[in-house]
């Protein structure tokens, strides 16, 4: 007897992982941030109100999860958002608390 359901074990542990890099409120604030342009470290840090290494630990797990690229300039980190498709999940999520 086959399986009724069929995708891999494997398939929802990625999706989880994505899920849980945006389960903290920096990091959603970082993903917005990002969505209108690319910044540095010290932008972010300012922006933010949060110290550089936090918000690096955030960039970290953002980057682990293939949310956002780096790119490295002289003494600068700049981030940028590689996977703008996230701003469609933050469009569902806005519609969920509007039903709310």
């Amino acid at each position: 007897m086959q399986p009724l359901y069929t995708q891999n074990i494997k398939d929802f542990r990625s999706r989880a992982a994505v899920m849980k890099a945006l389960g903290h409120p920096a990091r959603l604030m970082v993903v917005d941030v990002l969505a209108r342009g690319e910044r540095c470290v010290c932008e972010l840090t300012d922006l933010l109100g949060l110290d550089i290494s936090t918000v690096s630990k955030h960039l970290r797990v953002l980057k682990k999860a293939g949310i956002v690229s780096d790119d490295k300039r002289g003494k600068q980190v700049f981030y940028s958002l590689r996977m703008p498709c996230v701003l469609r999940f933050f469009e569902c999520l806005e519609s969920v608390l509007a039903q709310g």
